[in-house]
Formats: C-alpha cells, structure tokens, sequence
C-alpha cells in the first residue's frame, strides 16, 4: 500500500502545485487583461462601491457622490458644474474619466498606494482605502468673472500667477454640465449624444486643449526674440521698417490693419503699441528661424510634455520655414498656433521679470480625513529673458494699455499691461478672425504681477469689423484681473 499511497500523494501534490501555478497565471500575469475586459463588471462594481474623493475649489468641494439604486453604488455629481467642468472634467460610470478627474483618477479613487497606511496589510486584507481628495489652485472670484464675462461668447480665458505658476481660472465656453453624463441608462445617453453633436462642441475644454493662430499677440514673443538677439537694442530707436513690407522671396506685401503710414521705421515700443504687422514681420526675419524658434519654445512652444497635470496640446511654431513664411509667423499667423494657457505663460514670463513659472492646478491631493499625500511645489519652467529684456517688455505692455489698443483692460490704481491681437481665420482668411487679448496686472503701490491672463473669443456671429482684441477680448480680461486685484464688488 505504501507505494500507492506515495503515488496518490505526489499526484495529489502535483494536482497542488497545478493549482498553485494557474492560480498565480489568472492573478498576476492575467489580470491586467481581465481587467480591462469592457465585459468584466466587477471592476466597476468596485469602482463605485464607495463614494469618490472630491476635487475643491477654495475650501469647498466642487463634486461629490450620491448612492444609486444599481449594481453601481455611487454616482459622481458636481456643483456649478458648467462652470468648473474645464478643470474637473467628468467621471462617467458609462464614458469613463477626463481633465482631473482622469489625472487624479488614483487619489480619486482610492486605488493609489500612497493612501495606504499599511499597504502590506491592505494588500492582504484587500481592504479598500476612502478616496482622497484634490485642492486646486483655482481662485473662485477669478474663475467666475471669466465665466460670467464669456457668457453669451464662444472663447476661453487662462489665468496664471506669474510668480507661482498657480493657474488661478480655466475657463471654456459654451460650458457644459458633467453631472448629466455621470451615471447610467437612457438619461446620460441622451446628454451625451446631444453633447457630442452639438456644432459649438460644449465639451472642448478650448483653455487646454485647443490651439488658435495667436494674431499679434505673438508680436510679444517676437519682441523679446529681438531683443534678447541684439536685433534691437532702443525700443525708442527707429526700426528699419518699409511700409508696406515685401515678404522676402516673394512678391507679397504685408499691410498693416490701418494701413497707417506711422508704422514706416516705427520705433520697437510705438510699433507694439499699436501693432504694427510690417515691423514685426520684418524684424522676425532679421532675427532668423533659430533664434526665433529658440525664444518660442523658451515660453513653451512645441512642448509635447505640458501637463498641469492634465494634458496640454502642443502649441506650435514651426521648425522649418523659409523666409516669407517666418515673416508671418512673426506676427501670429502662417501655421503658428498656441492655447490660451500657452499665451498666459508669455505673459506671465514678462510680468516675472523673465522667469516662466511651470503652471499647475492642484495645489495638493490629500487622504479623506486631509492629511497631505503629495504638494505641488513652484518650480521654474526656465529664463526666457534677462531682467533687462523683461523691463522693456514691460514697458511696452503698459503702454499698449495706457495709450495703443488695449485701453479697454485699463484698472484705476492699478498698473496693466497687454496685448491685442486679432488672428486671421479661414481659407484665404475669409473667416471670423479671432479676438485675443493677453495681459498681466499688479497693484499701483508696487510689489510683484498678482495675475497673467489670456483670452480668445471666437464668436462666428460677430461682424469681421466687430471682433478684435481690444474690444472683444480685452473687457473680459480686465474682470478676472480686477477679480483677482480684489477690485470688484
């Protein structure tokens, strides 16, 4: 019997180790697929077996969670959701995670390792951590303004502090509401077939995640390119400008919008103030492609990598260009594109004195009972100019609000400078131009720029001779400014 009894045991043990070897296969080499089987219901019947954490603005939350009557226990909802859904994005029980809701999707959650106390313990109990919680950098006055101030307009605003990086409004309209798509069933298909089709396309976060041609208030970067390379060295020195200006190897003359012949040689600091295409599209070609193309990707041009930490799409200046096309790119049009947030961060880069903060939203994520998990720290995103160069800057910024185009952005005891631009749209540019306006703002008493902001208005229904930087755009920056100065009642 002893040897039967040996055998059956071995056999026994090898029905074990069998066992042993599928089980570790289904567990840790398989899972991951398993997982993310659209078919496998358990994943998201975890997923929402418990409250989510929440994402705050100031010190109130902006979602929260309520139980349903499903398989899925809990619902994502959302206060003044058409207001914050550029920063929150959704978190849908049918459509998955977008904006900070996906890029805090493990604090979120509750799935990240760094809310576990024990996470041996944890991993052997399989006991599940509260989601934690996301503090964003969002000043509520600010985000508001922009919002009230972009009603009935179709645009974005981008607000930075320049001296953190904090990004302080991200504003896109039409705005939506994330709540309508969160659950399951009839109703959130309905809400997000009439999103998805809708023509002005309410769920675009167009702050973050579309580009525009920048018009003239590319003229800024352009400004500092010359600077920085010696091309200019006296922003009160004539320039050699002809009006109009020959674009090189071409037969093409660039005009000025007035056509005014005050833009002939004009002064660096004249011809910013009131937005002369011929002096900066010369200039841009007397700088070159190289250093053109290095003074824009200092502010952040052709940055794959930007995330805030939700992704950025790339704004772009090209890399090649022949001389003609340089010259346009010089003042915001050929194939030159950037966001509203891009264009926040130039001028925020000249209201610090030169140095471009990296921006970021979430200040911090926290555990549920608000213990600190991870800060967002302030850190240089790189020296675009020199103190000197910023100066200047500087200098023409105020003036285009003090005396040029941007008059409308001026705040009583304040001290403000911008940037209109009015970008050219369509084939043969035939289209609505697009209304941009970038600016930067401090108290009169002195001290650093408390705001940079950027914003574009694309409104289809304006006249052409309705629509510009100054009129359209330049209003709505001086209400998230005056929000963030404390000027408004």
């Amino acid at each position: 019997m002893i040897p039967h009894a040996r055998r059956a045991a071995a056999f026994c043990m090898l029905l074990f180790v069998a066992l042993l070897v599928n089980a570790t296969r289904l567990q840790v080499f398989s899972a991951p697929a398993y997982n993310e089987n659209p078919a496998n219901r358990r994943v998201a019947i975890a997923r929402y077996e418990r409250p989510r954490g929440d994402i705050f603005v100031g010190k109130h939350a902006v979602t929260g969670s309520r139980p349903t009557d499903g398989l899925l226990g809990y619902e994502r909802t959302y206060t003044d959701g058409p207001l914050y859904a550029p920063v929150t994005g959704f978190a849908s029980q049918t459509y998955g995670t977008t904006l900070l809701e996906a890029a805090e999707d493990a604090i979120l959650s509750g799935t990240s390792p760094q809310l576990a106390t024990l996470p041996v313990w944890n991993a052997i109990t399989r006991q599940p951590q509260p989601g934690g919680d996301v503090r964003t950098t969002i000043d509520p006055a600010a985000q508001r303004a922009a919002y009230e101030a972009l009603a009935g307009k179709k645009g974005a605003v981008a607000a930075l502090d320049p001296l953190t990086g904090r990004i302080l409004a991200l504003v896109s309209a039409p705005s939506y509401d994330p709540g309508r798509i969160a659950g399951t069933g009839p109703r959130a298909a309905a809400a997000w077939l009439s999103l998805t089709s809708d023509r002005d396309q309410p769920m675009l976060n167009r702050a973050l995640r579309q580009t525009y041609p920048p018009g003239s208030t590319f003229k800024t970067v352009t400004a500092v390119a010359a600077l920085t390379s010696g091309t200019i060295t006296d922003i009160g020195e004539p320039t050699d400008s002809p009006n109009p200006y020959r674009l090189p190897g071409s037969t093409t003359l660039l005009r000025n919008e007035s056509d005014s012949e005050d833009c002939e040689d004009a002064p660096l600091l004249y011809a910013y103030a009131i937005s002369c295409n011929t002096v900066f599209g010369k200039l841009g070609d007397d700088v070159g492609l190289t250093a053109m193309r290095e003074t824009a990707e200092a502010f952040g041009f052709n940055d794959d990598s930007l995330g805030i930490p939700s992704h950025a799409a790339v704004s772009v200046f090209d890399r090649r260009m022949d001389d003609a096309q340089l010259a346009l790119s010089s003042v915001g049009q050929y194939d030159t594109r950037a966001t509203p947030l891009q264009m926040a961060m130039v001028a925020a880069a000249v209201a610090n004195d030169g140095t471009l903060m990296y921006p970021h939203l979430v200040e911090r994520t926290t555990d549920s009972s608000g213990l600190p998990v991870a800060l967002t720290g302030d850190r240089a995103y790189g020296q675009v100019m020199d103190a000197v160069v910023a100066r200047d800057m500087q200098t023409m910024m105020t003036e285009v609000v003090r005396s040029g185009t941007g008059g409308n952005a001026a705040i009583p005891d304040a001290v403000v400078g911008g940037k209109t631009g009015t970008a050219q749209n369509g084939e043969n540019n035939r289209g609505t131009p697009f209304a941009w306006f970038i600016a930067w703002a401090k108290d009169s008493a002195g001290g650093p720029a408390r705001v940079a902001v950027a914003v574009v208005v694309e409104d289809a229904a304006a006249d052409r001779a309705d629509i510009s930087g100054g009129g359209n755009a330049a209003p709505v920056a001086r209400a998230v400014m005056e929000a963030v100065l404390g000027r408004r009642g």
